[in-house]
């Protein structure tokens, strides 16, 4: 296989990784577990799914580190056709991944509260509930701080898909979209693309060559 061809699958790949461990960590198992406004409901269901909760830690962990080799290897596949554009995209993606990181203690702290352990008798059903509620609201101010990075780098990157001769440029209109749907159906079209087609060889190579 052609080196352009298997680094555009291999960024498929990852951010097929990054696009289905987000799902499922950001919102298939909150849906689960989660009913804003209702602490003791939250809490019984953690509580009874623990289990699941860790899956949704460690997808979050898997999303965030696919995240931070995926920009890495779109800027070594689409910086031929635009390098400041390429850097930029790197540095708005990856200095998201400490902060999603970090922020992910805010989850292992509702872990400590639902773990029985004997110090928490001291804390009343309703004041352990409600502390399980602030960890999680903080968890979720801190999904809204790096929003703001998920959807920065999406500039350069529509940028780059839009300009170049191998991607469609729809996906490149779409990731740079204002608008969320549209921006979510550009990172999943490109993902899938990457990933099946890859890139156009041929004009790939002619343009890393002018």
């Amino acid at each position: 296989m052609n080196p352009i061809k298997r680094t555009a699958h291999i960024a498929g790949l990852i951010y097929l990784t990054v696009v289905v461990s987000g799902i499922f960590s950001l919102l298939y198992v909150p849906s689960q577990l989660i009913v804003c406004g209702n602490p003791s409901t939250t809490f019984n269901n953690i509580v009874a799914n623990e289990l699941l909760f860790r899956l949704g830690i460690l997808a979050g962990v898997i999303c965030y580190i696919a995240f931070l080799f995926l920009p890495i290897i779109l800027c070594k596949l689409l910086s031929p056709v635009g390098k400041k554009y390429a850097v930029a995209m790197i540095a708005l993606a990856v200095v998201s991944v400490p902060i999603s990181l970090v922020n992910l203690s805010q989850k292992y702290s509702v872990l400590t509260l639902i773990s029985k352990a004997e110090y928490l008798n001291v804390i009343q059903p309703d004041q352990l509930q409600a502390q399980v509620m602030l960890h999680l609201d903080y968890y979720n101010n801190g999904i809204d701080l790096v929003s703001v990075f998920w959807g920065l780098w999406l500039f350069p990157f529509g940028y780059l898909v839009f300009k170049s001769s191998f991607l469609p440029k729809i996906l490149g209109f779409f990731l740079s979209s204002f608008v969320s749907l549209p921006a979510s159906i550009g990172e999943i079209g490109t993902c899938l693309w990457l990933l099946i087609v890859g890139a156009k060889i041929k004009s790939n190579v002619h343009q890393i060559n002018r």
